[in-house]
């Protein structure tokens, strides 16, 4: 059997984590059974449409490595991978409705519809479309003006479907309204334009969104009446945020460049993603794409929604970056560190950052809070970190510190450490006393890597000017620091 699976995205600006997270799914799922991954865009509601947002969905997909088998851009054998270029098909489809009495031609206005619906709210039934001109036999053309063409739905009877996830599901046709399937703009509405494209395309796999499931009933009578089988359909469950409601906004839930400007790899958001609502047979967390493709079985989805935990997500996010050598990650950190021109300092500089950051970030964008006295001085102290760390009994060891400093001819992170250590015994200090306010005076912080390390890094002139610098301000010689 050939397995082909779509990611249907619309262009309605950049994919969310749950766009994607779907998308994630299918392209394992093709992977896993050496299949197509198959791209294409539903722009037929131009009320949603946005302009450049072909381009995000194409955007995301590549920096998350989705790479697609068909679709914009790479083509195929079931071209055009738009629906907006596939209209004709979409009229010649509903017209063999029409024309085989599984569909018709409607006139009711707007306001007509509006008065129907008022009308049965009124009397406590649900709100419907009242098959007016079913049986009138109006003729016409797809895309007429002020017409709509709507499928007829059975009187009675049930419609049933085998969900792979979540069992057989069944509709009351009774229930079923007679939906439009072409507007009277000429675009199709996704209902058509969906099945018809599943059809011709050979899609053997629909997984999507669980909220298309009162849908699926419809979809499964437009089958009946073409003629065609159906794929085979599972249902993803929802994503759901920390509190257990739908994923939102207010929950940090974005579009997946957000995630790309805000640090994230890429790699650890499809691990992550992957395994909300799938379970691999393997106790852990962290799984390489290739591993996730050998894993990948649909019986390990859940119907139960799963939770967008953002503090996971940092964790895991973290590992990744752990995970990476420190060339690579300075690379990647380029983009990053180009917003604050820092990219201009030389590679082995950056290098040398970053072996030190390396196990203390979990964003990309850690280093603007955690790093930054590495590219520049602090702009100001914690005035707590003064008042603990500055006192009177530790200034004057400070200085005299200092001129140790000073002296060195190596500038290295043993003969920095023997410096420390040596002065403190000598002066009957613990080591603590004299460290902790250096690093707030070269870092502006109280945390962060390896004082004698970083110090080493940041150089001997940079160093004592910052000590310097800060041991005015604390005696009130130099007001140019925030406090």
């Amino acid at each position: 059997m050939e397995y082909r699976v779509r990611f249907a995205p619309s262009p309605t600006g950049s994919p969310h984590v749950g766009n994607i997270r779907s998308a994630i799914l299918n392209w394992l799922f093709a992977r896993h059974n050496n299949g197509s991954f198959v791209l294409r865009i539903e722009d037929t509601d131009r009320e949603r449409y946005v302009e450049g947002g072909l381009q995000a969905i194409l955007d995301g997909l590549k920096w998350m490595g989705l790479l697609w088998d068909e679709g914009p851009e790479v083509g195929g054998p079931f071209a055009p991978y738009i629906q907006s270029e596939r209209l004709e098909l979409y009229h010649k489809c509903a017209q063999y409705l029409v024309d085989k009495g599984f569909a018709y031609y409607c006139t009711c206005s707007p306001e007509r519809l509006e008065e129907v619906r008022k009308t049965q709210m009124a009397s406590g039934k649900p709100p419907r479309y009242d098959r007016h001109c079913r049986d009138l036999g109006i003729k016409g053309t797809p895309g007429d003006k002020d017409k709509v063409i709507r499928f007829k739905i059975p009187y009675t009877g049930t419609t049933t479907f085998h969900d792979l996830i979540r069992g057989d599901i069944s509709f009351s046709n009774a229930l079923l309204d007679d939906f439009i399937i072409i507007k009277s703009d000429g675009y199709p509405t996704y209902h058509l334009a969906n099945i018809v494209d599943d059809h011709f395309m050979k899609i053997t796999y629909v997984m999507r969104a669980e909220e298309w499931i009162p849908s699926t009933g419809k979809h499964i009578l437009l089958y009946r009446a073409f003629g065609w089988k159906p794929p085979i359909f599972a249902h993803l469950s929802v994503i759901l945020g920390p509190d257990k409601s739908k994923l939102s906004k207010r929950h940090g839930a974005a579009s997946i460049i957000d995630y790309k400007e805000r640090g994230y790899l890429p790699d650890a958001l499809f691990n992550f993603l992957a395994l909300i609502g799938w379970s691999p047979k393997e106790n852990r967390e962290l799984f390489s794409r290739q591993e996730l493709i050998e894993l990948f079985d649909l019986s390990g989805l859940n119907p139960s929604s799963g939770v967008f935990d953002i503090n996971k997500l940092n964790w895991m996010n973290g590992e990744y970056i752990r995970m990476m050598p420190v060339e690579e990650l300075v690379e990647v950190s380029m983009p990053f560190l180009a917003k604050r021109l820092w990219d201009k300092f030389p590679r082995d500089y950056l290098i040398k950052v970053y072996t030190l950051m390396h196990e203390r970030i979990k964003l990309l964008t850690d280093i603007y809070d955690l790093g930054s006295f590495f590219f520049e001085e602090p702009k100001g102290y914690d005035e707590n970190a003064l008042r603990k760390y500055f006192t009177q009994e530790t200034i004057p060891h400070l200085e005299r510190l200092l001129e140790r400093l000073s002296t060195m001819t190596n500038f290295e992170t043993k003969d920095i450490e023997g410096i420390f250590r040596g002065y403190s015994e000598e002066a009957g200090l613990k080591l603590a006393q004299i460290v902790h306010p250096v690093r707030v005076a070269i870092t502006g912080i109280t945390i962060g890597p390896g004082l004698f390390e970083l110090m080493e890094v940041i150089g001997k002139e940079e160093c004592l000017r910052r000590i310097n610098k800060a041991l005015r301000v604390v005696k009130h010689e130099d007001n140019s620091w925030n406090m």
